[in-house]
C-alpha cells in the first residue's frame, strides 16, 4: 500500500428523516453540529458494557489504565468511540443492555462484543437485533416523556433526529467466515452482509436518524490472533507480519462498502455521506509502530522515550503455549500464563484481537480532527454538506 494511502482517511455521514432522508442545514451562526447524543451500533471495537452485562463479565485488568476498574470494554482503557464522545464533549456511552446505574441522557450504545451484521456469528446480538433494541428504546423514551414530561436519564424526543449515529461492525462477519469456511466463501458472502447493513441504515433513517458515522473494517490480518492461527501457508505474511489473504478480504469488504455508500448517495440524494477509512489508519499504525510510538510519547511528554513494541506482541492473555483469556491466569508445568504486561501504553494490541487505549487514541486522532477525512471536516461538524 502506498504511503499516501496509509495516512488517507475517508468518511461517510448519512442524514435522514422519517420516511425520507433530507439534508440537514446546521445553524449558520456556528460551524459545530452540537450533537446532543450518540447512538452506536457495533461489536467489541465499540462495546462499552453490553457483552459484560448480558453474556459474560469482562474483568480486570480490562479498564484499569484509565477507569481504574473493569468498565465493560475489551481494552485497558478507552475505545475509539470514547474519544469520539470526548471530541463532541459528550459523556461516555452507557450500554443499552446494562441496567445498573446507567444514564442515557446523551445516547445509548447497542454494540455488543462478538456481534456481526448477519445472524449466526459469535453473539446473538447481531445488527438487526440492535436495530430492534433501538426502536424499542426510542418508542419507550417518547412514551415516558409524554407521561412524565421530564426524565433526566433519557434523551429528549427531539434528540433522536439531531444525534450522531455511529456504526462500527463487520469484522466478526469476516472472522467467523475465516474460522468456519474459507476466504473464497467469505468474499462471496460480502454482498449479502452489506445488503443487511444497507437495510438497517434505511430503517434508522425512517426512524428519524439524521447523521451516520460509519467505520470500515480494519486490517484483520494484522491482529496477533490472526497471525498465530492463520500464517500456516508459505509467504502468507507481508513485510509487517500481517496475514495478507485476510487483509485482502478486508479490503474487498471495504471496497464494496464504499460502493454501497455511493448507491446510498443515489437513493438519498440530499444526504451527507462520510466513509471512515479506519483500515488505512490502523495499517499505518502497525506498519510504522516504532516511529509513531516515539512521536506519540514525545507529544504526550511521556518519560519513556521509546516507540510501540512489535505490533504482533500483545499485553493481556496468552495464545502461546497455553490459551488464556485476558483477565485469567493458568499455571501449566510451573509456567504462569496470562500475566498482563507492565507497560500497555507501549503496545498496539491489548489482548491479541483488540487495541490498547494508546493505539485507540492514535487512531481516533486521525478520525476526529479532519486531517485525513473526506470531506475535510472534524466529527463535530459532520452534519454539514
Amino acid at each position: 500500500m502506498e504511503s499516501l494511502k496509509l495516512f488517507c482517511l475517508f468518511g461517510i455521514l448519512i442524514i435522514g428523516s422519517v420516511g425520507e432522508c433530507k439534508a440537514v442545514i446546521g445553524d449558520h451562526g456556528s460551524k459545530k453540529c452540537n450533537f446532543p447524543a450518540i447512538f452506536n451500533f457495533g461489536d467489541s471495537n465499540s462495546d462499552t458494557g453490553g457483552r459484560s452485562a448480558a453474556i459474560s463479565e469482562i474483568t480486570l485488568p480490562n479498564g484499569e489504565t484509565f477507569f481504574g476498574r473493569a468498565s465493560g470494554r475489551a481494552c485497558n482503557g478507552r475505545l475509539i468511540l470514547d474519544f469520539i464522545s470526548e471530541a463532541l464533549r459528550l459523556p461516555y456511552l452507557n450500554a443499552y443492555l446494562d441496567s445498573m446505574g446507567t444514564n442515557f441522557r446523551h445516547g445509548a450504545n447497542f454494540a455488543t462484543g462478538g456481534s456481526s451484521i448477519r445472524p449466526g456469528g459469535y453473539s446473538p446480538f447481531h445488527l438487526e437485533i440492535q436495530l430492534a433494541q433501538f426502536k424499542r428504546f426510542k418508542s419507550q423514551t417518547i412514551a415516558l416523556h409524554k407521561q412524565l414530561k421530564l426524565n433526566s436519564t433519557l434523551p429528549r424526543p427531539k434528540d433522536f433526529s439531531k444525534a450522531l449515529y455511529t456504526i462500527d461492525i463487520g469484522q466478526n462477519d469476516l472472522a467467523h467466515g475465516f474460522q468456519y469456511t474459507n476466504e473464497e466463501k467469505v468474499i462471496a458472502s460480502i454482498p449479502d452482509i452489506l445488503k443487511v447493513l444497507s437495510g438497517v441504515i434505511h430503517e434508522l433513517c425512517k426512524e428519524g436518524a439524521r447523521s451516520f458515522w460509519i467505520h470500515n473494517t480494519g486490517p484483520i490480518g494484522c491482529l496477533p490472533y490472526s497471525v498465530i492461527y492463520y500464517q500456516q501457508k508459505p509467504r502468507n505474511l507481508d513485510r509487517y507480519g500481517c496475514v495478507m489473504p485476510h487483509n485482502k478480504v478486508a479490503q474487498e469488504f471495504n471496497r464494496q462498502l464504499k460502493d454501497m455508500v455511493i448507491k446510498l448517495r443515489t437513493h438519498l440524494p440530499h444526504a451527507i455521506f462520510t466513509y471512515v477509512d479506519v483500515y488505512s489508519v490502523k495499517y499505518s499504525l502497525v506498519s510504522q509502530a516504532k516511529e509513531l510510538g516515539i512521536k506519540e510519547f514525545l507529544i504526550s511528554w511521556v518519560m519513556v522515550m521509546a516507540g510501540f513494541v512489535d505490533p504482533m506482541n500483545f499485553c493481556c492473555g496468552s495464545y502461546y503455549g497455553y490459551h488464556v483469556e485476558c483477565g485469567q491466569k493458568a499455571v501449566v508445568n510451573g509456567t504462569v500464563y496470562g500475566i498482563p504486561c507492565k507497560h500497555p501504553s507501549r503496545h498496539i494490541s491489548w489482548d491479541g484481537t483488540h487495541y490498547t487505549e494508546a493505539a485507540n487514541k492514535w487512531v481516533a486522532k486521525a478520525i476526529v480532527n479532519s486531517s485525513v477525512s473526506e470531506p475535510p471536516v472534524p466529527v463535530s461538524e459532520a452534519c454539514r454538506q
